[in-house]
């Protein structure tokens, strides 16, 4: 079978974030299959997607893998895989995924872009846990519960140059979450094209650093739109690859969106 690995959330190759894709001719195949073929992919998420039955709430049922588990959302992948379906023809227009987070809509745009609609993350203020300020290499001004899709432990940092310089004890980051840390701040200079930056960190699935993570940035969105007071935003996530996600927040739903390059295109004979 056809299988390839796209960057996503840029527009030109070896950046963004890179994901594999697998398109399947019928049902999923087993659990641990799928598993290992992420594992052997080895990219922060492999999709693997099949088209459902005319009349189905969604056009094709979609999973994601890390190369140790299976998550419940995973937003550059869902990219990455909307990008494939669009460029080979296999889809036409919108495309709606069932997923373990429920129905997930993909636009295409003019432009080449895509547009992803997900749930808005559930942000709750905590108090900023013990030891997190040691773990990241900096001291947080505060800290939010991200909701069970998510999963993440939402810290904000004084300002961007503080986010940039972490370099966290990535086991240590592992106890505050069920998947790990998003470390953000306001932009220093908005005029460079984003308003906020963030950085994640998801030890528990095996992932020290992601390079640009939708999921994320539908917490990100909330947190920013509050403090900015607009609900249309660009965000940079400054890993090493680093990336923009453009994120518009509508009520109880975030629309993220981007680009993706496809960088390989080759056959599976395992």
């Amino acid at each position: 079978m056809r299988i390839r690995i796209v960057d996503a959330f840029t527009d030109r190759p070896f950046a963004g974030n890179p994901a594999g894709v697998l398109l399947l001719d019928d049902v999923f195949p087993d659990d641990d299959w799928l598993q290992n073929v992420a594992m052997e992919v080895n990219h922060a998420e492999t999709a693997f997607a099949h088209r459902l039955p005319e009349g189905s709430e969604a056009d094709w049922a979609l999973r994601w893998f890390t190369p140790v588990t299976e998550v419940a959302m995973c937003g550059h992948a869902t990219l990455a895989m909307a990008h494939v379906l669009h460029t080979t023809g296999a889809h036409e227009g919108p495309v709606r995924f069932a997923t373990r987070s429920g129905v997930l809509i993909a636009t295409p745009g003019a432009d080449g872009s895509v547009t992803l609609d997900f749930p808005t993350a559930p942000l709750t203020p905590v108090e900023i846990p013990a030891g997190v300020a040691e773990a990241l290499g900096a001291r947080p001004v505060a800290a939010f519960d991200t909701g069970p899709n998510v999963g993440d432990l939402l810290v904000e940092l004084a300002d961007e140059k503080t986010v940039l310089g972490l370099s966290p004890d990535h086991r240590a980051l592992g106890a505050y979450s069920s998947r790990g840390v998003i470390a953000t701040a306001r932009a220093d200079e908005p005029s460079r094209g984003h308003d906020f930056v963030s950085r994640c960190f998801f030890p528990n699935v095996g992932i020290d650093e992601d390079p640009v993570t939708g999921s994320a940035h539908t917490a990100l969105a909330p947190h920013w739109s509050a403090r900015l007071g607009r609900d249309d935003l660009t965000g940079l996530q400054a890993s090493r690859r680093t990336g923009l996600v453009r994120t518009g927040l509508r009520g109880e739903r975030t629309l993220l969106t981007g680009f993706a390059v496809t960088v390989l295109d080759g056959e599976l004979r395992a």
